[in-house]
């Protein structure tokens, strides 16, 4: 198994965990709540089982040759590798998939989970984002690329 292979199966293992507690709280919780109860309980159900995260972490933002710090926050950072977004509307619409991926751009991770918990049945309200762009600032593995060469 190649690097890349071990990455995207890690990828697999924690967004199933992430997945797993989100269906566990919608079973319990339904939709209709605020956002920030569901990340509550989240964040409960994500400690329980021991996965590491990081909670509304501060995404700053470059302009040029500009830091800035907008106050963008990241919903949840799950190990390090992959943002969660939440939602509580009536309809994940477009600019909330380019809101992820402009995150994922801005924090140079390649994976992120945008959930709504406003649906009757949550499988509904998951969707997988995964940036791909090719930036040659960035490193081979954000890339998907290896540094080393194949046989």
């Amino acid at each position: 198994m190649n690097r890349r292979d071990a990455e995207t199966q890690s990828f697999g293992g924690i967004t199933e965990q992430v997945i797993g507690c989100c269906i566990e709280i919608h079973k319990q919780l339904g939709p209709g709540l605020l956002e920030s109860a569901y990340e509550q309980c989240l964040c409960y159900e994500l400690s329980a089982l021991g996965v590491a995260f990081e909670r509304q972490k501060p995404l700053p933002m470059k302009y040029k040759t500009v830091n800035l710090d907008c106050g963008y926050r990241l919903d949840l950072v799950i190990q390090g590798k992959i943002i969660l977004e939440l939602k509580t509307v009536e309809n994940l619409l477009p600019i909330h998939e380019a809101q992820l991926l402009t995150h994922l751009k801005l924090s140079g991770l390649t994976l992120g989970l945008l959930i709504n918990f406003n649906v009757p049945v949550l499988q509904n309200g998951i969707k997988r984002i995964a940036n791909n762009f090719i930036d040659s600032s960035a490193s081979p593995r954000l890339c998907g690329e290896s540094k080393e060469s194949s046989l």
